[in-house]
């Protein structure tokens, strides 16, 4: 990873919430009243291995919004930070994948796919809808994604020590240098396979698929 990706990582998922956010809050303030819902990630609550700039734009945004919530209650306005575990919501073929990215993509891509670790893309925007309509301070989506959030608060050694074991089963960086290539240049043997079924149909669903590549 190069300085470029932290800025664009921040620029995309820290600046771009705020922007959003302070073009409404004028308004918001005048009436004494607003819901606002910013969303993080789990990457937002503990850091993940080959996604550091992506984590530190999310860890930006959970400051921000949790910030935000004590400043404007005051004003009627309530802030909610929602903060998904993995979602099967297709779009691993459009992200971006450096070093050996045929690898990197595959294990993104399957771990996506997986029932346990996953929620539907469905099911996540139910859970947040009534997270915004309760005024929650804050939800985390999925049953590892609340585990892991847990595991950290509680035992941040040990979270550190699972984390660096995870880290050496990861692909090594190789030899690409920081050249990056999406999701959909990188499939391999294992993508598309059974064990991506559920992310390959949400890609559908969720018109991650352009019409000129069916």
């Amino acid at each position: 990873m190069t300085r470029q990706d932290f800025e664009e990582a921040l620029a995309i998922m820290f600046w771009g919430a705020y922007n959003t956010v302070e073009a409404v809050l004028p308004s918001m303030r005048r009436r004494r009243t607003g819901r606002i819902v910013n969303i993080s990630s789990i990457g937002g609550k503990v850091s993940v291995p080959h996604l550091i700039p992506y984590c530190v734009a999310k860890f930006a945004l959970v400051g921000y919004s949790h910030g935000l919530r004590a400043e404007l209650a005051d004003d009627g306005i309530t802030v909610t930070t929602i903060c998904p575990g993995l979602m099967r919501t297709g779009s691993p073929r459009n992200a971006w994948f450096k070093g050996k990215h045929q690898a990197e993509y595959a294990w993104f891509k399957i771990s996506d796919s997986l029932p346990l670790l996953t929620i539907s893309a469905e099911q996540a925007a139910h859970e947040i809808l009534e997270a915004c309509r309760r005024g929650d301070a804050e939800a985390v989506l999925s049953v590892p994604a609340q585990f892991g959030t847990l595991l950290q608060h509680v035992f941040p050694e040990l979270t550190a020590k699972l984390v660096s074991l995870a880290n050496r089963l990861l692909p090594s960086p190789g030899e690409a240098g920081s050249e990056a290539h999406q999701g959909k240049e990188s499939e391999s043997v294992l993508t598309p396979s059974w064990l991506t079924l559920l992310t390959d149909r949400a890609a559908e669903r969720n018109n991650e698929i352009a019409p000129s590549e069916h």
